[in-house]
């Protein structure tokens, strides 16, 4: 990133790029999920074109406000870095990103506060751009209590097949403990919980999973 903006100093970290130096969860990476991502940039100018490999350049205007410093780089801001993935999608890629901003996240060794609101990027998404009326019919369905892009992604599928279940719902032990389940289908009893090996990938998370399930299993409501 660095070494780009060096030789293009018009050009601003954004997008996927710009996600990963707010310490903001993305889905994927490169065309063949196994390749690296490429390094974006947003063009204000809308005069800059790369053929350089690894490097994508979105030619689209910048308000001064939507540019800060981060890590030496010029970079978006927040709202306009989220903002930019839900114009551009993939719808569940950017509700992952959105998801992860909105909320207490654990990214890398990075225990990271929430970054901004849902009242901030609809304010963003006021701006007359591109993709702008698409992208604020998705941020509609963010959830800000998310836990984790696993939970993000199961609920917006389960949303696509027609299903609406409580999200984060509270339970309680038969001693009167609470637990909080990932989706709740309070009427039938069921409980789902979404298991991604990122946070529940070890020996010590298996066993407090399983002391978890064993509990909520005596919850009257499952």
């Amino acid at each position: 990133m660095t070494a780009a903006q060096l030789l293009k100093p018009q050009l601003v970290v954004s997008h996927r790029s710009a996600a990963a130096l707010w310490h903001v969860e993305t889905l994927g990476a490169g065309p063949g999920h196994g390749e690296p991502p490429d390094l974006e940039f947003t063009d204000p100018g809308l005069r800059v074109r790369t053929g350089v490999a690894g490097v994508r350049v979105h030619r689209t205007p910048l308000a001064e406000a939507d540019v800060v410093r981060r890590c030496g780089l010029r970079v978006t801001a927040v709202p306009r870095t989220l903002t930019d993935l839900l114009r551009s999608g993939p719808r569940n890629d950017a509700l992952v990103a959105v998801e992860s901003a909105l909320g207490y996240r654990n990214v890398g060794r990075v225990r990271r506060a929430p970054l901004t609101t849902l009242a901030a990027l609809f304010i963003a998404l006021e701006a007359p751009l591109l993709g702008a009326a698409r992208a604020r019919d998705w941020l509609r369905l963010a959830d800000p209590r998310a836990g984790s892009p696993a939970e993000t992604v199961a609920r917006l599928r389960l949303f696509d097949a027609g299903l609406r279940p409580e999200t984060q719902a509270v339970v309680h032990t038969p001693d009167g403990r609470r637990r909080y389940l990932d989706f709740l289908f309070r009427p039938e009893g069921l409980a789902v919980e979404i298991e991604g090996y990122a946070y529940h990938g070890t020996r010590e998370s298996h066993r407090r999973d399983v002391a978890r399930f064993n509990q909520i299993l005596q919850c009257p409501e499952v």
